[in-house]
């Protein structure tokens, strides 16, 4: 197929450098063997803006995705004079483009489909576009109803790794537990559970150094927002303030060791090779009766595929995709993921035969490029092996 792809680099602007999305997506895309074409356009500063109730991020979005839509439209109907396009590609937000542009390209005949793995408490961020694809793709079972609702079209499509990035590296396995993202919601009192009781932890990520980041952050979002808007130094120290007022609300306080750097891409993958548990979390945010919102991430393949022993807060859904006990480990409390860090440590055989069978499973059936395969089988999008 010949498909024009666009998106931004990575679902982080916070890592500095990163390419995620383009080293699973569009690689696995090309390693199937599709002709691609990637929009050359930097997204990033729209995606950034993505919530546009912000007033500030509306008079951005109003401003200049004008210019990204001009650019989309010129370089899709460029693409399409060369050779016919089969399908649009993208993981766009409102703020990327308008649902009439969206239209305007499959008024030239091409498929459209967008990606987006946030629903489970951004959904709004996607509202206004999402019912102008021919497609949505949600990982999300829960939202598949409100997709429908607002008049779209989704399909189920859970998230997953490129195995030409995760692979195990050949390093030292040094570290006893390690986790590595962001520092928001009570992962800092998880982390703190182990390091209480002696457990050789680290965290990697943004916020992990930075108490003034760690403060209140309770998303994904919050943390971008921080991290990116000019106003930065401002807020920190208006949160400063704040937390010298409202000690309840702190994050707890961890030793300066446990804390570690934003780690590269490359750092990040090497991390799961080096540790002898690598940790994952599944909440994401609250809800609005204040129970917490949890999903299926995208280290959950990430991190199996890399040869790590993975052991994360558990949720159903990660019941699909790995057998619990045998291929990961699960968690439900910070007392329950001290106990089983204890048991593995003291395990090692144990330990190993589980980060094998994960690391099987994730490459027999949790790559992109099986997803994408079964996919475009599935919705008859031609041969995908061209």
């Amino acid at each position: 197929m010949r498909i024009f792809y666009a998106s931004g680099r990575t679902p982080n602007g916070a890592v500095a450098g990163s390419e995620i999305w383009r080293k699973n997506l569009y690689g696995a895309l090309v390693s199937l063997g599709h002709d691609v074409v990637e929009f050359d356009y930097d997204l990033e500063p729209l995606l950034a803006a993505a919530d546009i109730t912000v007033p500030a991020n509306r008079e951005f979005v109003e401003r200049w995705r004008p210019h990204a839509e001009g650019a989309l439209l010129d370089q899709v109907k460029q693409a399409e004079e060369e050779k016919h396009v089969d399908l649009f590609f993208s993981y766009f937000y409102s703020s990327c483009c308008t649902a009439e542009t969206i239209l305007k390209i499959r008024s030239m005949g091409i498929k459209t489909m967008n990606w987006y793995c946030n629903a489970s408490y951004q959904l709004h961020l996607v509202a206004d576009l999402a019912p102008a694809y021919d497609w949505c793709l949600v990982p999300e079972k829960y939202r598949i109803e409100d997709y429908k609702a607002l008049g779209a079209n989704p399909v189920y499509f859970q998230e997953a790794a490129n195995p030409d990035v995760y692979y195990p590296r050949s390093v030292s396995r040094d570290l006893d537990v390690t986790f590595v993202g962001a520092c928001y919601r009570d992962r800092p009192r998880y982390i703190k559970a182990l390091a209480d009781v002696g457990i050789d932890v680290r965290a990697f990520g943004p916020g992990w150094r930075d108490p003034a980041l760690v403060k209140q952050v309770e998303s994904p979002a919050d943390l971008l927002r921080i991290v990116r808007h000019p106003g930065t130094l401002k807020r920190l120290a208006a949160r400063a303030y704040r937390r010298a007022f409202a000690p309840e609300r702190v994050q707890p306080v961890l030793p300066r060791a446990v804390c570690g750097p934003v780690l590269s891409d490359e750092e990040m993958v090497e991390m799961y090779s080096r540790s002898r548990i690598s940790l994952g979390f599944a909440a994401v945010d609250s809800g609005a009766d204040g129970r917490p919102i949890k999903q299926i991430r995208l280290r959950d393949f990430e991190a199996p595929m890399s040869g790590a022993f993975y052991m994360t807060e558990y949720q159903e859904e990660i019941e699909e995709f790995f057998e619990i006990g045998k291929e990961i480990v699960c968690f439900t409390d910070p007392d329950d993921l001290v106990e089983k860090c204890r048991y593995y440590l003291a395990h090692p055989d144990e330990r190993e035969a589980i980060r094998l069978a994960g690391l099987e499973r994730a490459r027999r059936d949790h790559t992109w490029q099986k997803r994408f395969s079964d996919l475009f089988a599935d919705l008859g999008l031609g041969d995908e092996s061209r």
